[in-house]
């Protein structure tokens, strides 16, 4: 199989060559005619000795070649179909707008980290889970990790920050983008890094006009900023001070309920290995800062010590009833079959559990 894969490439690229030698080096066609037969002659040699050994056993590596393929092509037709619907889906930020700043709900203390692979517009888990729970946090972030065709990505490099909708709002974006041979290490300051980012974002904005200016504009979504300390000349806008984390902390004020502190405080003891320092953010005595600015921060702070919840959306993928049975097949027993035996997004982006939510939602494709 290795031999008549090799000598296939090789049959190929012969070809190719041949119009590289046509249509880029201007050579004559007699020429490159000559250079096509010679080279396969002596390539069609060795591929007819590699499929002489197909019927004697090289027949196997040949079908499960075919069956990995198969299970490829599924894959990657049911995550774009998946993909393709959010994208057609999306929450109109006319009908955000709409509602108002409190989104017509109630919003309590923290933060909400909605996780979603679009890079812009509000996903539909949003809308949906608004629609059947009455509450959604003070802060939203939407977070969209991406991979970029880069090998490394600096981690000072690494944020994306924007805003979905005006200031009162509260409503980021989040775009984290990594290399391909970046590995993901669940170190445990994401959520302080992240938090960092969006305090420079507001800082950053209040200063640079070309991104306030158009704050009431409804293309407001999609202005990203990279948040990179070194890129600003001013010092950060939160002071930052550390200590263990050891049990909970009833010093720090927290709008969590005793019964949830509690719960926290059993899970750390079950799963020593992820207890972590807690940071704490505080805002530094600047009486030049705008007032609009040190109320965002205070809220942001606020939301943090509150608690971060991590939201995402629990996707069931079915094809549409007047699709035809060979979508069927793919989508509701390939696809489901390989979604259900697969690491889950919230492993693979090392989310802890006791903070996570999943929005359960049906996908017709």
């Amino acid at each position: 199989f290795t031999g008549l894969a090799c000598m296939t490439v090789m049959f190929i690229t012969t070809f190719l060559m041949t119009l590289v030698a046509i249509f880029v080096w201007q050579k004559s066609v007699l020429i490159a005619v000559v250079f096509l037969l010679f080279f396969w002659v002596i390539e069609g040699v060795y591929l007819s000795a590699a499929f002489i050994k197909v019927p004697q056993g090289g027949w196997v590596p040949l079908v499960l070649s075919f069956i990995f393929m198969i299970v490829m092509y599924v894959w990657h037709y049911g995550t774009r179909r998946k993909y393709s619907y959010d994208l057609h889906n999306k929450v109109s930020l006319k009908w955000l707008l709409g509602l108002g700043p409190s989104l017509a709900i109630v919003r309590v203390p923290g933060i909400g980290l909605i996780y979603t692979e679009l890079a812009t517009g509000i996903p539909a888990i949003f809308s949906h889970f608004v629609t059947n729970l009455p509450a959604f946090h003070k802060v939203l972030v939407f977070v969209c990790v991406k991979s970029v065709p880069v090998p490394y990505v600096s981690p000072k490099e690494r944020f994306l920050i924007g805003r979905v909708c005006p200031r009162p709002y509260r409503m980021y974006r989040c775009i984290v983008r990594y290399g391909y041979k970046d590995i993901q290490r669940d170190d445990g300051d994401f959520e302080n890094h992240l938090i960092q980012s969006i305090a420079e974002f507001i800082q950053m904005e209040a200063l640079q006009p070309q991104f306030s200016s158009s704050e009431a504009s409804s293309s407001l979504d999609g202005r990203m900023a990279v948040i990179s300390s070194r890129n600003y000349d001013y010092a950060s806008s939160l002071v930052v001070s550390e200590h263990e984390d050891i049990g909970v902390d009833m010093s720090v004020p927290s709008s969590r309920s005793a019964t949830l502190q509690s719960l926290q405080s059993v899970y750390d003891d079950e799963t020593p290995q992820v207890r972590r320092r807690r940071v704490r953010f505080q805002l530094p005595e600047n009486t030049g800062m705008d007032p609009d600015v040190r109320e965002e921060l205070l809220d942001l702070i606020q939301a943090k010590e509150a608690g971060v919840a991590y939201i995402m959306g629990h996707s069931y993928v079915k094809a549409r009833k007047s699709s035809s049975f060979l979508k069927k097949l793919v989508i509701d027993i390939g696809y489901s079959f390989l979604r259900k035996n697969c690491r889950g997004p919230a492993v693979a982006l090392n989310i802890p559990h006791i903070s996570l939510i999943e929005v359960g939602m049906i996908y017709y494709v």
